[in-house]
């Protein structure tokens, strides 16, 4: 049986590649534990620093592969419960590990693909992409951290007319609304993200994680309660192997090196 997700590692970067073209890398059950495995895998290899994430052939996602859920021998509710009990995992490995997490949309990204776009760190899109929840049209409701990260992506009321009325949207407006950080021409996507995830592999690793929490902390944490989360994690960082070569590196005028292994510092 062919794989659903594929994984290949180059320069440090693990690119994780959804696999099922012929039906727009629709995710089944066996695409759902796929990505949890491999999401597992990322979080925890050592040689892995950053993840780009992308679709096989034209489109990144069309989301759930509804005849699949369908046709299944359990109960659609039950099944829907395995599927997104895998899918749900990844994403939380995906969006909880300390490697920059970067989406490059190639294409369609709709249901739980937009979702999961919405779900990496950075997202960078070609310029025919397109962007749509499509869950209320057909009489369901959103999976995939969709209605975690597009409310604070886009706002309350943007996320909800999203939803309602199924709009679609395209690179531009994607972009423009803040769910893409950059539009790339499609025959540039790759090398543009690939060289960008390489460059950031090459960067303070466990700095870019410490980062990441103290961001999604600050959604709820009052100004004051955050700001000591700031102070902690600061400290804790300067008295890091990340903190002292990066401070060395700039009194010493030269580029640090952050590929040598994170070990604890000494109290």
């Amino acid at each position: 049986m062919e794989n659903c997700v594929l994984l290949s590692i180059e320069n440090h970067v693990g690119i994780v590649t959804l696999n099922r073209p012929e039906v727009g890398n629709a995710l089944n059950l066996q695409m759902a534990k796929e990505l949890m495995d491999v999401a597992i895998y990322c979080s925890e290899s050592d040689e892995i620093r950053a993840v780009v994430i992308t679709g096989s052939g034209n489109k990144f996602s069309v989301g759930g592969d509804l005849k699949s859920f369908v046709n299944d021998e359990d109960p659609i509710g039950s099944h829907l419960k395995s599927v997104t009990a895998y899918l749900h995992q990844a994403i939380s490995y995906f969006a909880r590990m300390d490697k920059p997490f970067i989406g490059a949309v190639n294409g369609v990204a709709a249901g739980a693909g937009m979702s999961l776009a919405c779900a990496c760190d950075l997202v960078y899109a070609s310029d025919n992409s397109k962007f749509i929840m499509a869950y209320n049209k057909i009489g369901l409701t959103p999976d995939g951290s969709g209605s975690y990260f597009l409310p604070r992506l886009v706002g309350m009321r943007r996320a909800l007319e999203l939803m309602y009325t199924n709009r679609m949207l395209n690179a531009k407006e994607a972009c423009e609304w803040g769910i893409v950080n950059e539009l790339v021409s499609n025959d540039l996507l790759m090398k543009t993200v690939i060289e960008l995830a390489e460059k950031l592999a090459m960067g303070p690793m466990n700095a870019f994680g410490a980062t990441k929490k103290l961001f999604y902390h600050s959604l709820q944490e009052t100004l004051e309660s955050q700001m000591s989360l700031e102070t902690e994690m600061l400290s804790q960082r300067a008295m890091s192997n990340e903190g002292k070569e990066g401070i060395s590196a700039f009194l010493e005028k030269r580029d640090a090196d952050y590929l040598k292994k994170e070990v604890p510092s000494a109290p």
